[in-house]
């Protein structure tokens, strides 16, 4: 991943509305939802909600669906792994197993 991809993503889920779409996407992965269903679920009027799945479209971490007369977004895993992949990829002095929280260890 290229340093400006990564940007667009970061800043994409820099702001609080994008972030809590793409949350609830993820918690519904991979069915994904309609733009109505979203709105209703974050009180998000049409035009916000349209505005922002645009930009998270734009940075790759969503997908639009056309389904018939509706259209389905889902988040793009892939994208959000990638970024992640990006972010941790010198973790630890490139020992990321030394990088797991404890806890989280099998």
């Amino acid at each position: 991943m290229e340093n400006n991809i990564a940007v667009n993503a970061l800043a994409a889920l820099a702001q609080e509305n994008r972030l809590a779409v793409f949350r609830l996407l993820v918690r519904n992965a991979p069915e994904g939802l309609t733009p109505g269903v979203i709105g209703e679920q974050l009180e998000l009027p049409a035009p916000t909600l349209s505005f922002h799945l645009k930009t998270l479209a734009q940075a790759g971490l969503v997908t639009a669906i056309q389904e018939g007369r509706f259209v389905r977004y889902r988040a793009e895993i892939g994208g959000i792994n990638a970024l992640i992949d990006f972010l941790t990829e010198d973790c630890c002095g490139g020992h990321p197993q030394l990088c797991i929280p404890k806890g989280k260890q099998a």
